[in-house]
């Protein structure tokens, strides 16, 4: 059984830190964070996927709310600056805590969503 269980977890590990995003499939919970879109196009990643559930099955809500983040859509102001001084995610991603935020794929694996059409709005 664990002759089995190793070259499983390494294709799993594989397939989660390649960032191919047609090998990733949103989970429950997951959110796509894409507010800062124009400066994500232009840097040219994609949009960012947070793996709530993957955190959430280590950690108590309370670690990351209310103290970190806001639970209100679009009420946390996320960004690489802030996360690479050690504010919003990089509270934790700090390679000390959690591996740092220097791997763009590891985050950036969501294609981004059309954009709504204005057209007709009023």
């Amino acid at each position: 059984m664990f002759r089995n269980f190793v070259p499983a977890s390494i294709l799993g590990l594989a397939v989660f830190f390649s960032g191919v995003s047609s090998a990733y499939a949103l989970e429950y919970a997951d959110i796509v964070l894409e507010s800062t879109r124009d400066s994500m196009e232009k840097a040219g990643v994609k949009a960012v996927v947070f793996p709530h559930w993957f955190h959430r099955i280590r950690f108590k809500c309370k670690v990351c709310h209310e103290n970190i983040f806001i639970m209100k859509k679009g009420a946390n102001n996320i960004s690489m600056r802030r996360i690479m001084e050690g504010e919003a995610c990089g509270v934790c991603h700090n390679g000390q805590i959690a591996w740092e935020a220097l791997y763009c794929e590891r985050c950036h694996t969501a294609d981004f969503q059309p954009m709504a059409s204005t057209a007709g709005a009023k």
